[in-house]
This record gives C-alpha cells, sequence and structure tokens, in this order.
C-alpha cells in the first residue's frame, strides 16, 4: 500500500468514526496548549488530524535533494571568497559582508539548514519555496507532535510500524561534532543560545540548553545585548562565564538592525575568539537574492552542467520587484513577492489570495522596497481534516521542509494550509511526519 493509499484509509476512518475522532483531535490540541508548542493565547501549534506519510523511494529523494543543494551551496560561499564579481551580485553592506568573510574553523559550511520545497508526491518532481539557514527552527515543534501521536485514534489503531526521524537530539550532537573541529574550543566549552529574544521562539531554545546541559556542557540563553568583551574574552552578563561556542539563532537582518548594540559580540566574532555556530557565511544562501544569484552567469560558471540543470528545473523564475515591471504582473495568480530579507512569511503576497483590485495597491507599496517577485508554484494539495474546528475535510497544500544537519538530510517538516501561503499568519497547520519501512 503506498503513502496515498494510506491517507484515504484514514479519511475513511475518520468519516466511520467522527466521535472518537473529534474527541481524538480535542485531546491533542489541550496537549499541545498545555506543552511548549504553547507560546500563550492564541498563539500555540495548530495540526491535522491525518499526519504526512512519506515512503522510503521519498526519503531517498529528499537525500538527493539536500546533497545535491548542499554542494551547490558550498560553491556560492567558496566563490564569493573569492571573486569579487560574485560578491558584488548580493545587495550587502561593507559591514556584513565583512562578517561573511571570516572564516570559521570547522569544515561545515552551512552547520543547519531547512530547504523548503513544494514536492509532489505523485510524480516526485518539486520545486523550491526558500532556504532557512539563520535561525533554523520549528524543531521542537516537529518532535513533540510525533509524541502526541500516540493520542491520535487513527494512529493509534494503524498495525503497521514507520519510522520517525527524530531530530533535536541529532541536531545536538552534531552541533557538538561540529564545535570539536575547531582546534580553538577547549575540551568542555560554555555554549551561549543567543537571539534577540523579543524575536526568538523561547521555548525551543530552553529545550537546547537542556540537552546540551545533559551532554555536560554549561549552556545559557541569552541575549545578544546581553554578552561582554573583556581582555578577549566573549562573556556573560549574569553569570559572567566565559563563552566558548556560541549556536547563532538570531537572523542576520536583527542582528544587522541591533549591529550597534551588541558590538561585544560582533568584535569577539572578528577577533576569531569565540567559535560561531552559523558563522555569517551562510547569509549568502539564506537571503532572497540567492534565486536570482543561482542563474547569474558570473555565479554560474562555478557550478557543474548537472548543477545547472538542477537549478534550472527546480528553483522558480526570480525577479527584482521594480515599478517598470509592474505592467507585466497583472496574471497575479502566477506571482508572488517576498521581502529578501525576510522569513516567517511576513511580507509576503501570494497573487492568488489577494482581491484583483488591491494586488496594484501591494505591488506599488513594494517596488523599490527591497522585495522580489517570484513565479507562483501551485503546491501539491491532499485532503486533511481540523477536527477541532470543522467536521468537512478540506484540500490543503502541502509544504515539506528538508532539514539539514552538516551536510546530511535529518528530518522533514511538514506544513500544510488551505490558502496561497503556508506560514503561521497564514492558517498554516503543522502535522508530523511518518516515513513507511517498504
Amino acid at each position: 500500500m503506498n503513502c496515498l493509499e494510506i491517507n484515504d484509509e484514514y479519511i475513511q476512518y475518520i468519516k466511520e468514526h467522527p466521535i472518537e475522532s473529534k474527541k481524538s483531535a480535542l485531546q491533542m490540541t489541550m496537549a499541545i496548549q498545555n506543552s511548549e508548542l504553547n507560546a500563550g493565547g492564541r498563539y500555540y501549534t495548530r495540526t491535522l488530524h491525518i499526519p504526512k506519510f512519506f515512503c522510503q523511494e521519498d526519503k531517498r529523494n529528499f537525500q538527493t535533494i539536500v546533497d545535491t543543494f548542499y554542494a551547490i551551496f558550498t560553491r556560492v560561499i567558496e566563490a564569493y571568497r573569492i571573486d569579487p564579481a560574485v560578491r558584488a551580485l548580493f545587495p550587502f553592506s561593507n559591514e556584513l559582508e565583512e562578517l561573511i568573510l571570516l572564516e570559521p574553523h570547522y569544515q561545515t559550511p552551512i552547520p543547519i539548514c531547512r530547504i523548503d520545497i513544494f514536492y509532489d508526491e505523485e510524480t516526485k518532481d518539486f520545486h523550491v519555496c526558500e532556504f532557512n539557514t539563520d535561525g533554523t527552527s520549528a524543531m521542537m515543534e516537529n518532535n513533540r507532535l510525533n509524541v502526541l501521536l500516540d493520542q491520535n485514534n487513527v494512529f493509534a489503531r494503524d498495525p503497521r510500524s514507520y519510522e520517525i526521524m527524530e531530530i533535536m537530539e541529532r541536531w545536538a550532537s552534531d552541533f557538538v561534532t561540529i564545535f570539536q573541529q575547531d582546534p580553538n574550543v577547549p575540551e568542555r566549552p560554555t555554549i551561549a543560545i543567543v537571539d534577540i529574544l523579543e524575536n526568538a521562539y523561547l521555548n525551543e531554545l530552553y529545550v537546547y540548553q537542556s540537552l546540551f546541559s545533559h551532554r555536560g556542557y554549561q549552556a545559557e540563553v541569552l541575549d545578544l545585548r546581553d554578552l561582554l568583551y573583556e581582555d578577549g574574552k566573549l562573556i556573560s552578563k549574569y553569570t559572567h562565564r566565559t563563552i566558548d561556542v556560541v549556536y547563532r539563532r538570531a537572523v542576520t537582518r536583527d542582528i544587522m538592525e541591533h549591529y550597534d548594540e551588541i558590538q561585544p559580540f560582533i568584535q569577539a566574532v572578528k577577533d576569531d575568539h569565540v567559535c560561531l555556530i552559523g558563522a555569517f557565511q551562510t547569509q549568502l544562501i539564506h537571503h532572497k537574492e540567492i534565486s536570482k544569484v543561482l542563474v547569474n552567469p558570473v555565479m554560474q560558471k562555478y557550478f557543474t552542467e548537472k548543477q545547472k540543470q538542477f537549478i534550472d528545473a527546480h528553483l522558480p523564475k526570480t525577479y527584482d520587484l521594480r515599478p517598470e515591471i509592474i505592467g507585466k504582473l497583472q496574471e497575479k495568480d502566477r506571482w508572488i513577492i517576498k521581502p529578501k530579507d525576510g522569513f516567517a512569511s511576513k511580507g509576503v503576497w501570494a497573487g492568488i489570495d489577494v482581491p484583483a483590485e488591491k494586488w496594484n495597491e501591494i505591488l506599488n507599496d513594494a517596488a523599490d522596497a527591497d522585495y522580489i517577485v517570484q513565479e507562483y508554484i501551485v503546491p501539491y494539495k491532499t485532503e486533511n481534516i481540523d477536527l477541532v474546528e470543522s467536521d468537512a475535510f478540506r484540500t490543503f497544500s502541502n509544504m515539506t521542509g528538508l532539514y539539514v544537519f552538516a551536510g546530511e538530510f535529518a528530518g522533514v517538516y511538514s506544513r500544510m494550509s488551505d490558502g496561497g501561503i503556508i506560514s503561521t499568519q497564514y492558517n498554516e497547520r503543522t502535522v508530523p511526519t511518518l516515513f513507511t519501512k517498504d
């Protein structure tokens, strides 16, 4: 039985057992609200009653996608270091370029990232949505939903055995392996997990603090503004411990916006007095400009023919949003606009979700405001149900997020939405991901 047939089987069982299934869904939602997935008020993870099923063929496909893109990303970073013409393709300030050119002592160019794709579960083809390297999150959300599967009534009577890819323990272990590659890091380093805390996914940061502590390392969650730099040492303002390793969760945009306030951290990085997991070279892949850079002839001369073909087949066409091209964007359902250095889908507009009379207003407001416009990829759709809110099945768009730890495929973050954009602020649902053992 393939994965789509399993999905249909779950649908049929829910239809035949509506009261049992609704009770199960309510119990799961209460468990979510009483867990780390509740950020307060209405801000808690929403889910659906049918998990996402993938087969081993899909898993192999995901590994190939990750392997291919990681090799491409590595070439981008290498080319940026040696070629001023490549550096000129990115719209970075002198301050940020200086940080990007600082080379870490570990051998992993991008310690952690997530490649978000639109994956067609029938044809096995895909298109890229975006690349996330700064502050890659939602790992706790992924893990907790897997644990709560035991409360799903349909899953509980499913006789099959599935592979569930645990990611938080794995990332904590990979994190340690990466900083151990740096000869300047002491044997038992102190770790700081840093962000601009008012923008942070705090619950997840504290879970990682615990995971590092369980491995025998002192670890603190700190705001970047609460670091001191004295006598060549980066120091916690609160515990006065010397920080040896920094796990950077702050996105680069936040760092640059607070640049003057976080100079102790910046100077320690510049002086090479701390191991930064999440060196600034990862911004080359995180920034939306990468979609244009990858197809630019200046950059493409560093790729193999196979890599060029891969990029052409799977990357949506991308353009700077300028006033002069607005006239070519009138078929609104074909386009989506995004801020170049955005995250969490903030400021993203899909034409398919926007009334015709408002589309030009949005385009004019975004033109010359550091936005790109991309061809809109119609996501793969599946039937699912939110039994907490409705008794009716609906069609949901799917997004598949491929976690990459130390260059290896590590797991999937599965999200769905009944809108044109798949994000928390646009009616997103997150579901557990299961791999059949075929």
